[in-house]
């Protein structure tokens, strides 16, 4: 039974969360309509604003097919609400739940809007300059590689063993051989990806390596046993660089933005740990 309502509670969240934005736009004057269910009306302003992604450009197909979602969504909304499930104590937790993350993430992204506003066309040229030159690796000196690699599932211990095998062996096959007569779990792969697809701790050794040659990288589960097979030399120029490295700042900017913001609610707001949270227990 819990578990039933828990799945109700997950599906009225994300049906009726929606539900109050979307009559309000319906309900404005002059709204051009797309549709009417059971009387309620369906605004074009809510296919394209109902979490369906579709944007004003999009194909006929497109808008079509999120309208069809949006009158799916309404109908269960329909009968959820004549059956009162928002009553239900655990729909009405889940509701809550969703209305606070949305509030939540609305005044985060309002900071960081702000945020990103405040920096000068001049300061952001700089930056894009400063870090096409701190990342030769990603642009100037950027290379496609063809690996191939063992995903190794191991203590941390054990990277610097793996270290001194891959230095003595041939090949990744001879070294596969190794982990398997000590029962080590792996997984072997194959793969050919530019340089930005790759781990920016990877690139400084991957650039100083020559075909044949095998490293050892340690990761969050194990470690990454890499052997060069090819690499292809495919630079980009400051300006072809340009969009990706802005679009990356960008996202970095937001990050410490919201970072920053969340650390000074903190220290001016009263915190009070209760319970089996309390500090010190």
């Amino acid at each position: 039974m819990k578990r039933l309502l828990l799945n109700r509670a997950l599906l009225l969240a994300l049906f009726m969360a929606p539900a109050g934005c979307e009559r309000a736009a319906a309900d404005r004057p002059g709204a051009q309509l797309a549709a009417k269910v059971n009387g309620t009306e369906i605004s074009v302003h809510q296919v394209r604003t109902a979490g369906t992604g579709v944007g004003a450009a999009a194909s006929p197909s497109s808008v079509s097919q999120a309208l069809e979602k949006v009158i799916d969504r309404e109908l269960l909304v329909q009968k959820a609400l004549a059956a009162k499930l928002e009553r239900d104590p655990q729909v009405q937790q889940s509701l809550e739940n969703a209305r606070r993350q949305v509030l939540a993430q609305a005044y985060l992204e309002r900071s960081m809007s702000a945020a990103a506003g405040s920096t000068r066309p001049d300061e952001r040229t700089a930056e894009v300059r400063a870090f096409y030159a701190e990342n030769p690796a990603l642009f100037a000196e950027r290379r496609i590689y063809r690996l191939r690699e063992l995903m190794v599932s191991a203590p941390a211990e054990m990277t610097d063993v793996l270290r001194a095998e891959a230095g003595k062996a041939r090949d990744l096959d001879e070294l596969a051989m190794w982990l398997r007569a000590r029962g080590a779990t792996y997984s072997a792969d194959s793969v050919t990806q530019p340089a930005e697809q790759l781990p920016l701790s990877f690139l400084p050794r991957l650039a100083s390596m020559k075909p044949g040659e095998i490293a050892v990288f340690a990761t969050p589960l194990g470690a990454s046993v890499v052997q060069l097979m090819q690499a292809e030399d495919a630079p980009l120029t400051e300006q072809q660089a340009a969009p990706l490295i802005e679009q990356f700042l960008a996202g970095r900017r937001r990050l410490e933005t919201a970072a920053a913001e969340v650390k000074r609610l903190r220290e001016v707001a009263t915190i009070e740990y209760l319970g089996e949270f309390k500090r010190g227990n």
